[in-house]
């Protein structure tokens, strides 16, 4: 037997063994077996992802179920209350420059996980700080989302349309980033200053409600301290991979699959 194919049983019977021992999840033994197959070579991306019978690319598949696994760890912490609020107190109620703030919390979030799943976890919060500061909220949301389009074109794993190019085009992580990131903070600048205009019928200041949201405290809104410096650790790695992925030559989708596999 070869050295490759050693490792490929030592891998599946490894992988084997957690999912009946149950000694971890069993989709993380699974997921976790399966991204080592690729990360050691022992397979290919082409040959694990690409399937010309059914038409579907899994590559662009497994790397947005790897990202929403990891988001979805991210939001138990209460990471994006934290920062909403935060993002509030230090505009001190002042409408624009909280819309400014979570539009680039918001832009910036969505470039580093995935652009629809970062406005569903910023809204719920856009509406209790409006809310609280007697705020129309749909003008916030039309920037959240409008900037999160923005901000998700600047990478690979921004938005979904962004992966699947990658995959036909073979396109790298750094290639998004050096080509279309600098673009993306020019286009962010002007929508900002847009903003300023286009919804300029929103922003009522309001001193007595202003001061309800700086009784707000930032800091109970996480929820797993915990967890939150493990998911920001695990994140980290996963963006660095991103970035290493064509020197390493490891498909993107696992790198998020290792990633996600801490978590399952």
């Amino acid at each position: 037997m070869t050295l490759s194919q050693v490792l490929s049983v030592v891998v599946f019977i490894g992988a084997y063994v957690l999912i009946a021992t149950e000694r971890v999840h069993r989709v993380a033994a699974a997921l976790g077996g399966a991204a080592l197959m690729l990360a050691l070579g022992l397979t290919n991306g082409e040959t694990a992802f690409h399937s010309l019978d059914a038409g579907v690319d899994w590559n662009v598949v497994f790397l947005l179920l790897g990202m929403m696994i990891i988001v979805g760890v991210i939001k138990q912490t209460g990471l994006f209350e934290y920062l909403a609020i935060a993002a509030a107190k230090r505009a001190r109620g002042k409408p624009y420059a909280m819309l400014v703030m979570l539009v680039v919390i918001t832009s910036l979030a969505s470039a580093a996980l995935d652009n629809v799943t970062t406005v569903l976890l910023i809204a719920p919060v856009t509406f209790l700080v409006c809310d609280r500061l007697g705020l129309n909220p749909i003008p916030f949301l039309i920037a959240e989302v409008m900037a999160s389009n923005i901000g998700g074109t600047a990478t690979l794993i921004g938005d979904p349309p962004n992966i699947i190019i990658a995959s036909r085009a073979e396109f790298s992580f750094n290639d998004f980033l050096i080509h279309l990131a600098p673009f993306v903070v020019v286009l962010m600048v002007v929508f900002v200053v847009v903003c300023r205009w286009l919804f300029r019928d929103a922003f009522h200041y309001d001193e007595k409600r202003v001061a309800e949201v700086m009784a707000l405290s930032e800091r109970e809104a996480i929820r797993n301290r915990t967890l939150l410096v493990q998911s920001l650790v695990v994140l980290a790695l996963v963006l660095v991979g991103f970035t290493l992925h064509s020197a390493l030559h490891v498909e993107p989708s696992v790198v998020a699959l290792l990633g996600a596999g801490c978590w399952c």
